[in-house]
């Protein structure tokens, strides 16, 4: 049976109707009628080629729910009917000493959903079904498919560096920042949302922060001085890493989830005398999904999503190349 999708046929094209016979399903793999996916700007990167690996046609999408409709020999705890989650990870290697640690994104020998093989964009998908994580019943399917990448994605260093006593800063307020915001509120923290417009004040406090600070002011940047335990950076363009570091506290830590051109400049007397740190984050552990999805459902954290049907694929894409998107873009199955 063959599946049809949208896919781009070279780089930065519109995407178009595409249909491809799937393979047959392995011992651990799971066939997913898919309902919802949301779009993440790496999807945005996988159309234009920006990374380089996409080979075309491509369908992009990891941002996935939708149903169980087929299940390999091996598959454990799922079955038919099953709405489940699948975000940018589609399977690893479970035996490496990454995964044997519970690591499992950063495993060698990993796979994408939509790199070198079709993603969501389309009627159904096939991964690996401990990749495949079941959606508690208190989120909506459009709230819950930005959180398999956009929210695991922050939850991740939050988890490792937060506490409740923490004061976070969340750098950008978009896709990343907006579920910054609501996890590091969930978490007990005191939150400050920094954001180069003004405008954006109101949402980031509806959010949950407790103070907002404009990046672009350099009275606010000096007030701000020292006074936050960990920062998380959601933008992707160069900064003055110097004076964020400035920002933090002593043993603070700064932590990149965005992905910027420029290189970090910052003085090893910086991390030094204060002992502070810059951590790097991509994604998170099987484990770790599960967590969020729970905690996400627990406390009420969603997705300020625009739904659109997946037929107006074009149109959302284009919003999020833009940067138009409040907060994401979430495209819905219609038959």
């Amino acid at each position: 049976m063959s599946v049809k999708g949208y896919a781009a046929f070279g780089p930065g094209e519109a995407l178009k109707p595409f249909s491809y016979e799937p393979d047959a399903l392995g011992p651990h793999d799971v066939e997913i009628e898919v309902t919802h996916c949301g779009i993440c700007h790496s999807d945005v990167h996988l159309i234009d080629n920006d990374w380089g690996i996409t080979k075309y046609p491509t369908i992009p999408g990891h941002e996935v729910v939708g149903e169980v409709a087929g299940l390999g020999c091996e598959v454990k705890g799922l079955a038919k009917g099953d709405r489940v989650g699948v975000g940018w990870q589609a399977g690893s290697c479970l035996h490496c000493e990454w995964c044997v640690s519970g690591q499992e994104n950063r495993c060698g020998e990993q796979s994408a959903v939509c790199v070198g093989r079709y993603g969501g964009f389309a009627e159904a998908l096939r991964v690996d079904g401990r990749f495949a994580f079941p959606i508690p019943k208190a989120i909506s399917s459009e709230h819950a498919s930005p959180l398999l990448c956009g929210g695991i994605t922050v939850y991740t260093p939050l988890r490792a560096h937060a506490h409740p006593w923490s004061r976070v800063g969340v750098v950008g307020i978009g896709g990343l920042g907006h579920f910054a915001v609501q996890f590091a509120k969930a978490f007990g923290c005191e939150v400050t949302a920094f954001s180069t417009t003004a405008e954006k004040e109101k949402e980031a406090v509806e959010l949950g922060a407790h103070h907002f600070a404009l990046c672009s002011d350099a009275k606010q940047m000096k007030k701000a001085a020292e006074s936050l335990d960990l920062i998380v950076s959601t933008v992707h363009v160069d900064m003055d890493w110097e004076s964020w570091m400035r920002v933090l506290r002593p043993n603070g830590v700064l932590a990149l989830v965005g992905v910027s051109d420029g290189p970090l400049n910052i003085a090893p007397d910086t991390l030094l005398l204060g002992k502070k740190a810059v951590v790097g984050s991509t994604i998170g552990t099987r484990s770790a999904m599960r967590e969020m999805l729970e905690f996400a459902g627990r406390h009420g954290i969603r997705a300020w999503a625009e739904v659109v049907p997946m037929s107006q694929v074009n149109d959302a894409v284009d919003r999020v190349r833009k940067g138009k998107a409040r907060y994401r873009m979430v495209l819905k199955q219609t038959k």
